[in-house]
């Protein structure tokens, strides 16, 4: 095993596992594998009020079940918060960051983007989020899949919120804390998370550190053109034999399949994934799967 290459697989604990969250799940899985690198997990459970009580345990025998077998300790972000309020802090005393009590509704009015308008108003903590202050927006990024990849102005120029009004520490923050803490090395997740990237590569240049590698794989949509979530009720995933869901989602990133599937244990027909794997293969565009029906 080469601590060379770290990946990881970060679900949230809002749900089981489905259809759409084995194919992030597998493909970082496989392409750690395929370089006798590192694949961690982590729980992001830092907004409690999204979460489902059990969901964190549930996705972790899931993942076990599917042979998905992870490396080291699971790290929960419930459990790192004394590193985010360090993160915040270096912000605000290197001045990178400020108070804003600007409403939600304001900033619809506004078209959604926010307009800077707390920057230098100095306000104090009390009611209010914290924003990064942008002063180097990050307007492109190369993907491993899709190559260069450029952002909307608007959205890779605003100050963007690290910290909630409400207390809680926004997800930008804390992945890109805890990607840096893991030494994460490359990033392989959804499409649905390329929109942000550019916003975390540029805390990764605020703090001065290295960026990882980005990977971003097609989404799997369902019968009405909408992404398989657990928003939309997307199915969990099977609790029998996990064979077939494997070689199904296999087949949806377009991976070689052994013809001799049903013979092999999953340990194996991993085994034979990773020795298969062909990255360069795996379509751009998301796809329509009825594979769980």
């Amino acid at each position: 095993m080469s601590t060379s290459y770290i990946g990881r697989f970060a679900p949230s604990p809002s749900g089981e596992l489905h259809f759409g969250s084995l194919i992030a799940a597998l493909g970082s899985y496989l392409q750690a594998r395929a370089q006798q690198g590192i694949w961690r997990v982590r729980i992001e459970d830092i907004d409690p009020p999204r979460e489902v009580p059990g969901a964190a345990d549930t996705i972790l025998r899931q993942l076990d079940h599917y042979g998905l077998h992870w490396d080291g300790e699971v790290l929960y972000q419930s459990a790192r918060h004394e590193a985010y309020r360090e993160a915040l802090a270096w912000l605000h005393a290197h001045h990178r960051s400020y108070y804003c009590t600007c409403t939600r509704s304001r900033i619809q009015q506004l078209g959604g983007i926010y307009d800077g308008h707390c920057r230098d108003l100095h306000h104090g903590p009390e009611n209010a989020a914290v924003r990064l202050r942008q002063t180097a927006p990050v307007m492109t990024f190369h993907d491993s899949l899709r190559g260069e990849i450029t952002a909307d102005p608007a959205l890779a120029c605003e100050d963007f919120i690290i910290h909630r009004r409400d207390g809680l520490f926004a997800y930008n923050l804390a992945v890109v804390v805890d990607d840096h803490f893991q030494g994460i090395t490359e990033i392989v997740r959804g499409a649905d998370l390329i929109e942000p990237t550019v916003r975390q590569v540029s805390l990764y240049h605020q703090f001065g550190w290295t960026p990882p590698a980005w990977f971003h794989l097609p989404l799997v949509i369902n019968a009405d053109g909408n992404k398989l979530s657990k928003q939309n009720h997307a199915p969990a995933l099977p609790h029998g034999d996990p064979n077939p869901v494997l070689v199904a989602a296999l087949r949806f990133l377009n991976q070689p399949i052994t013809e001799h599937w049903r013979d092999l244990s999953t340990e194996a027909l991993l085994r034979k994934a990773v020795i298969n794997w062909a990255p360069q293969r795996i379509p751009v565009n998301p796809a329509f799967s009825n594979a769980l029906r």
